[in-house]
C-alpha cells in the first residue's frame, strides 16, 4: 500500500464519486483531497508519490466517472478556492468559484461576462475546457492562470502556454489549476443583468435544466459552433444531426437523450456510467451510419468499468 502524505486539508480514502457529479453515477476514487490552501496542496504534491496518478476535478458538471472508480488521488477544490475579486476590468477567481457567480458577480461591477453565466460549471473548468456560448469562448477573455505542478510548484500560465482550442487546453497531465484571471470589457450593469435575465430563461425554455445531465454530451462538429445569433445556421449542430439519426428520446437502461434537447444526456434515476456511455457510443454510431460524421464527445469520460 502506498505510504501517502498527511496534509491539513480533507484526505479520504475509498471515496465514491457518484454523489460529487452531476449525473450521479460512478465507482470509488482511491482517494480524494480536498486541500485547505494552495500551500497544503502544492506541499501534498511534492510529497505524494511519483507513480499515482493526480485527477483534478471540479464540480463534476461535464464528467461521466465509470463504474469501476478512479485509480487516482482525486483533488477537488471546496471553500479556500472560490474567492472572486474584482479590479478594474479583470476579476480574479479561485477555480472552484462557478461560472455563474463570477458572471454575475462581474456584472455587478459593470465586467462583461455574460456568456459565463449560464455555463454549469466553476472557473476551473472553464478555463480546462475553454468553455464557451453564445459565440465567446473563456479564451476571449483569459489573462493568465496559477497552477500547482505535479511535483509541487507553483506557476503561472499564459494563454500561449495552454494553448486554446475549441474545447480544449494543453495542461500538463497531472498538473491542478487553483486560480484564473478574466478581463472582460466594461459593461452597464443593469443592461449586463437584463442580458443574462434573457440567456437563462432562452436556456431553461431549450434545455432540460431540471434533469440530471452534464450540459452538451458532444461537440458540435468542427466549425458549427453555437454562437445564439439569430441567423446561425443549425444544418449541423450536434442537436440536429442526433435528430435525423433519430436519436431524440432513445434510451439505453436508465440512460436517455432528452426528449427537450436531444443533444442533453440524462440519468432518468437508476442510470450506470455504463449505460450513459453506450448510449452516447450507439448515437454516435447511428450520426455516423447517417451523415458521415464523426461526433466527438464533450463530457469527459474517465476511470475503469467494472469487471464483468
Amino acid at each position: 500500500m502506498t505510504e501517502m502524505p498527511t496534509p491539513r486539508g480533507t484526505l479520504t480514502e475509498g471515496r465514491a464519486l457518484s454523489e460529487l457529479t452531476w449525473l450521479r453515477v460512478g465507482g470509488p476514487a482511491d482517494f480524494l483531497f480536498q486541500p485547505a490552501d494552495v500551500a497544503d496542496l502544492a506541499e501534498f504534491m511534492k510529497a505524494l508519490p511519483k507513480d499515482v496518478a493526480v485527477f483534478p476535478m471540479g464540480v463534476g458538471s461535464n464528467l461521466i466517472v465509470r463504474d469501476g472508480g478512479l485509480r487516482a488521488v482525486v483533488i477537488r477544490m471546496g471553500r479556500g478556492f472560490n474567492h472572486i475579486e474584482i479590479e478594474g476590468n479583470r476579476v480574479r477567481a479561485g477555480v472552484a468559484a462557478l461560472d455563474a457567480h463570477v458572471a454575475r458577480k462581474a456584472a455587478q461591477a459593470g465586467v462583461d461576462l455574460t456568456f459565463l453565466r449560464t455555463i454549469p460549471g466553476a472557473i476551473g473548468g472553464a478555463v480546462r475546457m475553454n468553455a464557451g456560448c453564445y459565440g465567446s469562448y473563456t479564451a476571449d477573455v483569459f489573462v493568465e492562470a496559477t497552477a500547482v505542478t505535479r511535483d509541487g510548484a507553483i506557476v503561472t500560465l499564459s494563454a500561449d502556454d495552454l494553448k486554446f482550442q475549441y474545447r480544449q487546453t494543453d495542461l500538463p497531465e497531472g498538473w491542478v489549476l487553483v486560480e484564473a484571471i478574466l478581463e472582460g470589457p466594461s459593461g452597464d450593469p443593469e443592461a449586463l443583468a437584463a442580458r443574462m435575465e434573457d440567456q437563462l430563461a432562452k436556456r431553461d425554455a431549450t434545455q432540460p435544466t431540471k434533469d440530471r445531465s452534464a450540459g452538451s454530451t458532444f461537440r458540435n462538429p468542427a466549425g458549427f459552433s453555437s454562437t445564439g445569433r439569430a441567423d446561425d445556421v443549425h444544418d449541423l449542430k450536434a442537436w440536429k444531426v442526433i435528430d435525423d439519426a433519430g436519436m431524440r428520446g432513445a434510451r439505453v437502461g436508465g440512460a436517455q437523450m432528452s426528449e427537450m434537447h436531444s443533444n442533453f444526456m440524462i440519468n432518468t434515476g437508476d442510470a450506470t456510467a455504463a449505460d450513459l456511455e453506450n448510449l452516447g457510443e450507439e448515437v454516435r454510431k447511428r450520426v455516423f451510419q447517417n451523415a458521415g460524421i464523426d461526433l466527438e464527445w464533450e463530457i469527459m469520460r474517465v476511470g475503469e468499468p467494472t469487471a464483468d
